[in-house]
């Protein structure tokens, strides 16, 4: 099937679009309930995304929390390149992205924030950044896909889809305005 405001992946078999942008809006909406929930509103809150696709993810996030509560959250952005453990069998150096945070993240209930947790390593990075800057008060994980595959004793407290996957396919989460959409696709 698809979707008006995707990509054409239809010229593929190795390629399949599973979630249009109602569906990525519905879950998203759920998660920000979830979050506001499982947090007792926006106190201390701090919505935290991984660069790149945890960034936007948090973007609408915060967004729609703002709306629910009619109170903003303070977003920030970290850019974990520094603290990945493959950095050294990179054959050329990183190309860094700028982190921002706003305020500070101590004594924050912060929620880390990302479209797909696969092995665990890029939140484990995300983390000891965190730490790097400061002592937040708790670190909570909301993923977009959680789409299994773990090496590391991670898991999200947030998911807007569970999509088990084969480890000879990718999930590409585009949240980008007009191409909203999550693909699966096989290596071929």
């Amino acid at each position: 099937m698809q979707y008006p405001d995707a990509p054409d992946l239809t010229s593929s078999p190795l390629s399949r679009i599973l979630l249009d942008p109602s569906q990525i809006d519905r879950m998203i909406r759920r998660m920000a309930h979830e979050i506001l929930e499982r947090n007792q509103g926006v106190r201390d809150l701090y919505l935290i995304g991984i660069l790149k696709g945890g960034g936007i993810l948090a973007e609408r996030l915060a967004s729609i929390i703002c709306a629910i509560e009619g109170a903003s959250v303070p977003l920030g952005t970290v850019d974990i390149t520094l603290y990945r453990d493959d950095l050294s069998s990179k054959p050329s150096p990183p190309f860094l992205k700028k982190s921002a945070l706003p305020e500070p993240v101590d004594l924050k209930r912060v929620v880390l924030v990302d479209d797909v947790l696969f092995t665990g390593r890029s939140v484990r990075s995300a983390m000891d950044l965190l730490m790097d800057l400061g002592r937040p008060s708790r670190v909570q994980l909301a993923v977009l896909i959680d789409r299994g595959h773990r090496e590391l004793p991670i898991r999200a407290d947030f998911v807007g889809k569970n999509l088990p996957t084969s480890r000879d396919e990718t999930v590409q989460v585009s949240l980008e305005t007009g191409q909203e959409h999550v693909s699966l696709h096989r290596k071929g």
